[in-house]
């Protein structure tokens, strides 16, 4: 299925954005107007845009009803400045209930029950409970329409960083492990960032990786290889050596799997990668045929 989004309504492309890029991270934005009350919102439209300067970047959107624009767009307008708090799993729930469309002037931070703390540099308040907040300098706002659902984009410059000390290592980096952050889905859908839902990836920041168009024909068509697997094997810095085939040939499983033909011998490779040991999977997979 093909769509053109001109032929839809806002709510609808909404609908598709909102729920294809996801999980996205959630900006709990606190901001103050000129009469200095606070307001508290979040926007899942957000994310870090540059490491120096470091930049952060959220997008309020007009009223998808009449096209108001939203207290945190007014204020930062007026008073430059936010607080980006970060949301964890332990209020969420608060965050949830700050989304509410209560008239200016009310505190959100005393609707959701939730700690008001003075920020170092900038005029609005930091969430006690948030584990990380950035005090922040708005660089720009610029709209990106004027019509229902149309949203501005906030460039906002990270001046102070807040971090709790249960998150941070020793070396005063962030442990994500213990970030236990949320993101937002399509509808009233969230997700969490449990250990058991993350993984890593080698990043090939400072390597070139080979890559599939290096690997056999028979590896590139595998019916037992994943595309998952494919990509962890074009991955690998090198191929392997004639000695290291040779090591894996003199194992008795790999020996076994060869004799029983190459799904099997890919089967074995699959498990080699699944435990981590891409070496071992590669000289496997480039055995004589």
């Amino acid at each position: 299925m093909t769509i053109n989004p001109t032929n839809l309504s806002p709510q609808q492309v909404y609908a598709y954005l909102s729920t294809a890029v996801a999980p996205r991270p959630i900006c709990f934005a606190s901001t103050v107007d000129a009469a200095g009350n606070v307001n508290l919102s979040p926007y899942s439209f957000f994310n870090v845009v540059s490491g120096d300067p470091p930049m952060l970047a959220f997008a309020p959107q007009l009223s998808g009803r009449d096209g108001s624009s939203k207290d945190t767009l007014k204020n930062v307008l007026a008073v430059p400045e936010v607080v980006i708090n970060i949301v964890s799993y332990d209020m969420a729930e608060q965050m949830s209930l700050t989304s509410t469309s209560y008239p200016p002037g009310v505190n959100e931070f005393d609707k959701a029950a939730l700690t008001q703390l003075q920020s170092e540099v900038v005029k609005p308040p930091r969430v006690g409970e948030a584990k990380v907040a950035f005090e922040c300098i708005v660089d720009r706002v610029i709209a990106l329409g004027d019509g229902p659902m149309a949203g501005s984009l906030v460039l906002a410059r990270v001046v102070r960083i807040h971090l709790h000390d249960e998150i941070a290592k020793p070396d005063g980096t962030i442990d994500p492990h213990k970030l236990d952050l949320i993101g937002r889905m399509g509808g009233s859908d969230y997700i969490r960032a449990i250990p058991a839902a993350l993984f890593e990836i080698p990043k090939p920041i400072r390597t070139l990786g080979i890559g599939v168009d290096a690997l056999p024909e028979h590896v590139r068509n595998s019916s037992v290889l994943t595309g998952n697997d494919l990509g962890r094997l074009g991955n690998a810095e090198r191929l392997p050596s004639a000695e290291e085939i040779a090591h894996a040939h003199a194992v008795p499983a790999t020996k076994i799997a060869q004799q029983s033909g190459l799904p099997a011998l890919h089967q074995l490779a699959k498990q080699q990668l699944a435990s981590g040991n891409t070496a071992d999977a590669l000289a496997i997979l480039l055995l004589p045929q």
